[in-house]
């Protein structure tokens, strides 16, 4: 266990044929002024320029795997159990820390605790394909959060929460779109200190996601809803959610 003033982040990317991405990732990484930073590669076995890239920073990467997996979320598992840090962090591909001293600035915001916290989070903000900000997201993270926070949606963004390893769950593989969104809400039912660095932590890269894939993430975020803060209060909480989910029946 690192000294609480400078704990070890274990920053997992997971990869699959990413290579016109992954490069902006690996370097906002690499190029953190901190450096208790232990770097977890997990390459989906990539048909892509993947690893030849990875091949070009390999020194500064220092887990790698590369190999068939299930998916995204059974990526980070792998990755997640090969961290070794007092924190996990997922970046994925295109997606980078705002700045080069993103998470020294991150410990500073800790100088005053008396103990790590087990949940430290912040900011994100929108940049397009040449990294350049669009907007901020659209839902901002509360100044206090906890577990019964995301009864409103997933008011942090995953890459901005950074949960402590040993609070960290494997995530649920029968959520194919929104295993994170269960996976933050396991997380903070156990955590008891969850800091606000009150900084842009990440620069989420905006690709949107298609439409058809919105509607089956969206049912499966009631579905944890429902099954973390009861059908009641989901429904209440979503009114909306639910009419635009039955309005056009049969999608």
């Amino acid at each position: 266990m690192h000294n609480h003033l400078t704990p070890k982040f274990s920053v997992i990317t997971v990869t699959y044929n990413a290579g016109k991405v992954l490069e902006d990732t690996i370097l906002s990484v690499i190029s953190q002024t901190y450096h208790h930073v232990e770097y977890i590669l997990i390459d989906g076995g990539s048909k892509d320029n993947t690893l030849s890239l990875v091949d070009k920073y390999r020194t500064n990467i220092h887990v790698l795997v590369s190999e068939p997996d299930k998916g995204l979320y059974d990526a980070m598992n792998k990755g997640m159990a090969l961290a070794t840090g007092d924190y996990i962090c997922f970046l994925n591909a295109g997606d980078s820390f705002h700045e080069d001293d993103t998470l020294q600035q991150v410990v500073h915001s800790m100088a005053n605790s008396t103990q790590q916290p087990d949940v430290i989070y912040g900011e994100t903000a929108l940049v397009d394909s040449n990294r350049h900000f669009v907007r901020m997201r659209r839902l901002a993270a509360p100044e206090s959060l906890t577990w019964k926070s995301f009864k409103q949606g997933m008011l942090v963004c995953h890459q901005a929460f950074i949960a402590k390893r040993t609070l960290s769950e494997a995530y649920n593989l029968q959520y194919r779109f929104s295993a994170d969104f269960d996976w933050c809400i396991r997380v903070m039912k156990k955590a008891h200190a969850l800091h606000n660095t009150h900084l842009v932590l990440i620069d989420y890269l905006d690709e949107g996601m298609t439409t058809q894939n919105r509607k089956a993430s969206l049912r499966e975020r009631f579905r944890i809803m429902t099954k973390h803060y009861g059908l009641i209060s989901t429904a209440t909480h979503h009114a909306w959610f639910i009419l635009r989910l039955f309005t056009k029946p049969g999608q």
